[in-house]
């Protein structure tokens, strides 16, 4: 049966005027799922500033749609494999990559680049739940890895955090962009009798109730509800479907992820105002009697859906028939505005689609923790040794260099990699019109338990920073909000603290969200992770010349933009090397943060700086290091110089304020004469 409340299926009767049967229950138990509805946060995810000059898509469909110029495009999608991937993390990793494929591939545009946001409990020590972590990362890095190489796109960047929250679990947030020309962007449209057609990977058992499953806390493994990835034959789907937009073969595209038919078959139905009849035993089960319910809620992996009349179905199957891809034509839209399925002619579900695809919003309570204000104050640490402690976070593995997770990516087939993992703030990747587009996820837990609105804005904030440091104006976001249980009213005003500041964030600084996720139940029996929003962002560079990387050069002169402020609380230096949770986090003056960017930018376009990186994790010390590291150089600073207000000089090397960067100059007096202007 599905998993609907009391209340959702009374609701779910008085609509349909009876009560639902069993399939009809489970489909929409699919649809109606935390997972797949959003029906927490919706209504917050309204306020989102989601319009642009760039924007042609925004948040809603497959994937956003960026316009970057000359009839190119860009697209990109973020999605999670939480519940899957700690449960069977190889698996669960590779299908949330696989997933976010096809979301690109949805709006009839190439996948040129991946992303991944992890986050997994401390990995070091000999401890149980350290070697449990242990094993989670590696695998999660290697599910990522292989699905990847194998489907020949690049996973380019990325970023990983360790906190003692996600304890038996991990956050597993993959990204993806697309690119494509403006005029083959799939418009999603469908006349009566078009054809619809499944195609892809056949349907099995696997991954039933997977929406279900990470709808609710993760108290039990249910292997059950794992999908099984298939990277070869997504490959040859990807080529197949590029080709089908190529001729014109397709009037809309949709990808089965949660949910499976339920959701794929009621939300593009809704989506195109037409009504779909299909019949269930034209679905290609790998099983041997799958029930209809089964048929309906399996999330089976590597499958398409795809909507075609009948002048252009023998085209799409010659298509798929040379790329050996199976497929079968499930039915047809209609008139009405149903979603009927039938098992062997017998009707079996028949509801508007309308009403399956929209869940009736809950209306969730929402009270400031009281946590927060324990918080507030933290004890201060003594002076440690100074030295020893910048080893010490050096050598920390949230911040130390990742090569051992991006030395098993191929980042550079597709041939697009200009700025190489570990090379460069952010990734960059060349596009067909001659311009760059630079991208970085961000997240900081740490900060946004003890503040979300302030941890939020400083996600947001170092995004920016990130793709300014490459050089690349900032275009827009995807947000991925990941929250414990959105019952828990505590929980859920952190959530709702978070969506505030990305509304202030990018309505100030004028950038569009142009997509994201909103995961929640991330929780064990131990309880739920910090408020973990990860924000990616994109930024696009014009001209060659002006990509920035951050290795410092013999002979620079150094400059910092930004001040340095004694906010401590949730800092790598209190919590990693002084075991202290608490104290004032780092706060966003909004005006600052885009008067900065836009001076570094500046310096960038006028060819002032040899290097910049932004200065986040760890502070000015760790940032100096990470440039000489770089670089392959030492350097020489007059700390006192730096702008500050902090009184102790452990707070002015590892206070982790906003709104910094670090420049490297060989025109030291172009660069002072510009920031005083």
């Amino acid at each position: 049966m599905g998993v609907l409340t009391e209340g959702e299926l009374r609701y779910l009767q008085e609509k349909l005027g009876r009560p639902a049967n069993e399939v009809e229950q489970d489909i929409v138990g699919a649809e109606w799922s935390e997972h797949c509805s959003y029906k927490s946060s919706k209504k917050y995810l309204r306020l989102l500033p989601t319009k642009g000059k760039r924007v042609l898509v925004g948040p809603g469909y497959d994937a956003g749609v960026l316009d970057v110029g000359d009839g190119y495009v860009l697209t990109v999608h973020i999605e999670s494999h939480n519940h899957p991937s700690a449960v069977e993390p190889f698996g669960g990793a590779a299908t949330g990559v696989g997933g976010v494929i096809r979301d690109i591939m949805s709006m009839g545009t190439r996948p040129i680049a991946v992303f991944d946001a992890l986050r997994f409990a401390p990995i070091e020590g000999k401890s149980k739940q350290a070697q449990k972590s242990r094993w989670l990362f590696k695998n999660v890095v290697k599910g990522i890895a292989d699905y990847g190489n194998c489907i020949g796109i690049p996973t380019v960047g990325g970023e990983i955090e360790f906190d003692p929250s996600f304890e038996d679990y991990c956050l597993v947030d993959v990204a993806s962009i697309g690119a494509g020309k403006k005029e083959e962007v799939i418009s999603n449209r469908a006349e009566v009798g078009d054809f619809l057609v499944l195609a892809g990977g056949s349907t099995g058992r696997d991954g039933i109730h997977g929406a279900s499953f990470a709808s609710k806390a993760l108290e039990a493994e249910n292997r059950s509800a794992v999908q099984i990835p298939d990277p070869f034959l997504e490959k040859l789907l990807l080529e197949a479907t590029m080709e089908a937009v190529r001729q014109g073969c397709v009037k809309a595209i949709k990808d089965l992820g949660g949910g499976g038919l339920s959701c794929c078959l009621s939300e593009t139905s809704d989506s195109l105002g037409r009504g779909f009849d299909v019949e269930l035993l034209k679905v290609r089960a790998r099983e041997a009697g799958m029930t209809p319910n089964e048929l309906m809620i399996s999330e089976s992996q590597e499958r398409m859906l795809f909507v075609t009349d009948a002048q252009k179905l023998p085209e799409l199957q010659s298509i798929l028939d040379k790329y050996e891809i199976g497929y079968s034509v499930l039915g047809k839209a209609e008139g009405h505005e149903n979603l009927t399925v039938r098992h062997a002619g017998k009707v079996v579900a028949d509801m508007p689609s309308s009403l399956v695809a929209h869940a009736p919003l809950a209306d969730r309570a929402s009270k400031r923790p009281a946590y927060l204000d324990r918080l507030k104050k933290a004890r201060q640490p003594r002076p440690a040794n100074l030295g020893r402690a910048l080893l010490s976070l050096l050598s920390n593995p949230t911040i130390a260099g990742k090569s051992w997770v991006y030395q098993q990516y191929d980042h550079e087939v597709g041939v697009r990699t200009v700025v190489k993992p570990g090379a460069g703030d952010a990734a960059v990747m060349r596009l067909d019109n001659g311009k760059f587009v630079a991208a970085k996820l961000d997240g900081n837990s740490k900060h946004c338990y003890l503040d979300p609105y302030q941890g939020t804005l400083g996600c947001l904030s170092e995004g920016v920073r990130n793709v300014v440091c490459t050089g690349a104006e900032p275009i827009g976001v995807v947000d991925h909000l990941q929250f414990g249980s959105p019952e828990d009213p505590e929980i859920f005003w952190t959530f709702a603290q978070a969506v505030n500041a990305i509304v202030d964030y990018c309505n100030f600084m004028e950038m569009p969200v142009v997509g994201g996720k909103v995961s929640f139940y991330n929780e064990t029996a131990k309880g739920a992770i910090k408020p973990s929003p990860v924000m990616g962002t994109l930024g696009l560079i014009d001209d060659k010349k002006w990509i920035t990387r951050p290795a410092l050069g013999h002979g620079d002169t150094i400059f910092i933009v930004g001040e340095t402020r004694p906010e401590m609380g949730g800092s790598e230096y209190y919590e990693y090397v002084h075991g202290i949770t608490g104290g004032p986090v780092p706060q966003v003056d909004l005006a600052t943060d885009r008067a900065n960017g836009a001076a570094v930018m500046k310096l960038i376009r006028n060819g002032l700086v040899t290097c910049a990186h932004d200065c986040s994790k760890g502070g000015l010390a760790v940032a100096l290091a990470e440039m000489a590291v770089a670089g392959k150089t030492g350097f020489k600073v007059e700390m006192d110089k730096a702008p500050s207000t902090c009184k102790r000089a452990d707070e002015l090397l590892f206070s982790e304020s906003h709104s910094r960067y670090i420049v490297g100059t060989s025109k030291p007096a172009e660069v002072e004469q510009l920031l005083k202007s």
